[in-house]
């Protein structure tokens, strides 16, 4: 399985990127980006979405609605507003940017819905240069869905993040089996670079330079560190469902590597966060 693809790899027409199921080889997690200079009609299918703008503005008309986009000029500069399509949905997007449709399949219908900037959980996590932001858009504290979880990463330059390593590949207490797609932007046309390795009954190994555009797909195993290199930002857009019937995000630390966490107690968040004024 090619769990490395780098941007421009899986393009068809609008979109600059396209991670089905089937491509990626799993059961569930999904991810579509458009390039949108006007106006663009996308069905969901068997997955319920989001419409979620990584730059500009756009409308979006589902189910008799129209929710109003504001956006934003990149994915350093603020949380944005988005946009839930359910399954089974045709919906017209009129505007001009980039808009990542992260889904999951589902055979459970849930109306279309708006979410405000203001209502995205931006949580600080980490100290020193473990530290990092995440925008909680779609995780079950957050925002209702019925198996969709997604969330974005902002990484300042020289730091380290989905760290400690961690994975959610087994349905057992305190864990639970999920899918997980990374999709990458650098600042400054720089690069970051992404750790996954599995047990020895599930083995996998992947350490890919990542740019702008790129994905990695984690099956499964182990996942980080996400690193940053010095001088340029780095950001990833989580997409992640799984075949449990409670939709939960519930990870496990690799054991080697957990007392990582200990050491942030004695130490500042890094005061280049959060990007953007968004906490």
């Amino acid at each position: 399985m090619n769990l490395y693809r780098p941007a421009g790899s899986t393009a068809e027409g609008p979109f600059s990127l396209v991670v089905t199921p089937e491509s990626a080889g799993w059961g569930y997690s999904g991810l579509r980006v458009l390039e949108l200079d006007g106006t663009r009609t996308v069905t969901t299918g068997d997955a319920e979405a989001l419409v979620l703008p990584l730059s500009g503005d756009c409308r979006v008309q589902v189910d008799g609605e129209t929710f109003e986009l504001t956006g934003r000029t990149g994915v350093f500069d603020s949380v944005t507003d988005f946009a839930y399509l359910p399954c089974d949905a045709e919906a017209t997007i009129t505007g001009s940017g980039r808009f990542a449709l992260p889904s999951a399949k589902t055979s459970r219908r849930l109306p279309a819905r708006y979410g405000p900037a203001e209502g995205v959980p931006v949580e600080l996590r980490g100290a020193g240069n473990c530290s990092r932001q995440v925008n909680n858009y779609c995780l079950p504290h957050t925002f209702d869905a019925d198996q969709l979880l997604v969330c974005e990463v902002l990484t300042p330059g020289g730091n380290w993040s989905s760290y400690p390593p961690h994975k959610h590949d087994e349905a057992r207490e305190g864990e639970s089996e999920l899918e997980e797609i990374y999709y990458f932007e650098v600042s400054g046309g720089g690069m970051g670079y992404q750790r996954v390795y599995g047990t020895d009954e599930r083995p996998i190994d992947v350490l890919a330079e990542v740019r702008s555009g790129d994905v990695v797909l984690i099956p499964h195993g182990w996942h980080g560190p996400s690193m940053a290199t010095p001088g340029y930002d780095l950001y990833y857009l989580n997409v992640m469902a799984g075949p449990g019937q409670e939709r939960a995000w519930l990870i496990c630390d690799d054991p080697a590597h957990g007392w990582v966490r200990q050491t942030w107690e004695s130490q500042d968040v890094d005061p280049r966060l959060p990007f953007g004024g968004s906490a």
